[in-house]
């Protein structure tokens, strides 16, 4: 296909989502009653992350008429989330008929998007969306975005600024200082409930250039013609043997504690309406018992990722093999393991993330008040689990909640915790695309109920004021 009859294809895409954007827009005044003036930019949410999901929630809240917006992300423009920074997955994980980015418009869907790129027929010819068609398609989305977006911006610590505002720093070559916001989404991403973990044993002892996450951005060069050792057992750890092996890694070896890799992906399972929906209204004990599921049982790799790093000769999987104790010594990386002693020139820490809110910058000064499942639940002896224990109890609309009413920090309910810090309490699915459907309106039900209430002191007055005259009677006069 041509590149121009692409284009064509994409402009006439444009015009009708954005025609279905007007059709669908009933009613569309704006009516939240703006908050007291501030010398700073006042808004009524602010949506930190502009990613997947603080795309979505500025087009859904638009659409509700909430246009008084802001987004801000700490990646440079069209580079937001995971997608050309660190991830390495040839192709997403999540089915591709999965919807809800889209808000119910199909002109918005990503395979509407996929057709007027490729043609019609190419959407039935792969089971995965490829990764970089994903972040181009994100882009085209964040198009029919009102709100400004601020990239190369973070957000600082979040505080109650009074007024029913939340008083939020920024830093960014075009944000101001500060902005003062009535509502603020976290939609930070997997590692928004803390930072990737790198095991103590492991960061301490090896020197920082012979050493990465499998999360973070890193100069595959470095692998070139040497020894890489990987710990871990998931998507992002076979994604980097690919990766390493395809830019020239000597030898790739993938070690791993448990002695069978998963082969069945029980996350598929979640993936119904009535679970999808309505998973936060489970008691909590069910709630618990499947995060600890989850938990204890993990994700197999992508088989992608598994076939793309197996093929290669020099690639080796190494079962039943923890890191016991790691050195760096004469030059190498060396790691004892039951195996033996290791050694490595580079290695990767597939170690996932860990749940440490103070870590993050927007919550250092409210991280310690923050509601955890270890203040609202007591599971059985034999499902206790002090990580799931420090993920926040979050509550029906992804807001977050003081440990005690009445400290202070009350105001933690204007802010939504739209990332992964929401796991325990809303499932594994609920920020991810595959749920989207379900749980955005959920958030959005939240935000917007919460505008009203503050401003229906004037529904009344505001009836009884309305004056716009629908019935004109002409010349005729009615009877006394």
């Amino acid at each position: 296909m041509s590149g121009d009859a692409a284009a064509a294809r994409l402009a006439a895409l444009e015009a009708r989502a954005r025609e279905d954007l007007r059709l669908m827009s009933y009613p569309a005044r704006d009516w939240v009653r703006p908050a007291p003036a501030r010398s700073d930019p006042v808004l009524d949410v602010l949506i930190v992350g502009a990613g997947q999901s603080g795309l979505a929630a500025a087009l859904a809240l638009e659409r509700e008429g909430v246009t008084r917006i802001m987004l801000v992300d700490a990646s440079p423009a069209g580079f937001e989330g995971p997608w050309e920074t660190y991830a390495r997955m040839e192709t997403l994980r999540t089915p591709k008929h999965s919807v809800g980015l889209e808000g119910g418009l199909p002109s918005l869907s990503a395979r509407a998007w996929h057709a007027a790129r490729y043609g019609a027929a190419a959407w039935e010819g792969f089971a995965r969306v490829r990764r970089h068609d994903w972040m181009d398609y994100l882009r085209w989305l964040r198009g029919f975005v009102a709100a400004p977006v601020l990239n190369d911006t973070r957000a600082g610590a979040l505080a109650d600024a009074g007024d029913g505002l939340i008083e939020v720093p920024l830093a960014g070559p075009r944000a101001p200082a500060r902005v003062f916001a009535r509502h603020v989404v976290l939609a930070t991403g997997f590692d928004g409930c803390g930072e990737w973990h790198v095991p103590e044993h492991i960061a301490s002892a090896v020197p920082p250039d012979r050493l990465t996450h499998s999360n973070v951005p890193f100069d595959l060069a470095r692998v070139a013609g040497r020894r890489v050792g990987i710990l871990g057992h998931g998507a992002s750890a076979f994604d980097t043997a690919g990766a390493a092996l395809d830019a020239g890694a000597r030898s790739v070896e993938i070690c791993y504690r448990r002695r069978d890799i998963p082969q069945i992906n029980p996350h598929r399972h979640l993936e119904y309406v009535g679970l999808l929906k309505h998973y936060p209204e489970m008691p909590a004990a069910l709630r618990w018992e499947i995060a600890h599921f989850f938990d204890t049982r993990d994700q197999p790799p992508t088989q992608n990722a598994w076939d793309k790093a197996t093929s290669y000769p020099n690639c080796r999987v190494r079962a039943g093999c923890p890191w016991l104790r790691v050195a760096f010594e004469g030059g190498e990386v060396r790691v004892d393991t039951p195996a033996g002693t290791l050694a490595y020139d580079f290695v990767v820490a597939a170690t996932g993330s860990i749940v440490r809110l103070e870590a993050r910058a927007e919550l250092a000064l409210a991280a310690r008040q923050i509601a955890r499942w270890r203040d609202r639940y007591t599971p059985p002896a034999a499902l206790a689990h002090d990580g799931l224990a420090d993920y926040p109890f979050v509550g029906a609309e992804y807001q977050l909640q003081p440990r005690e009413a009445g400290t202070g920090f009350d105001w933690l309910g204007r802010v939504y915790a739209y990332n992964f810090s929401s796991y325990v309490s809303m499932g594994p699915h609920s920020t991810s695309v595959s749920a989207h459907k379900f749980s955005m309106p959920r958030m959005l039900r939240g935000i917007t109920r919460a505008l009203f209430f503050g401003q229906i002191d004037a529904v009344m007055p505001g009836i009884a004021a309305y004056d716009e005259i629908e019935l004109n009677l002409g010349e005729k006069r009615i009877a006394a």
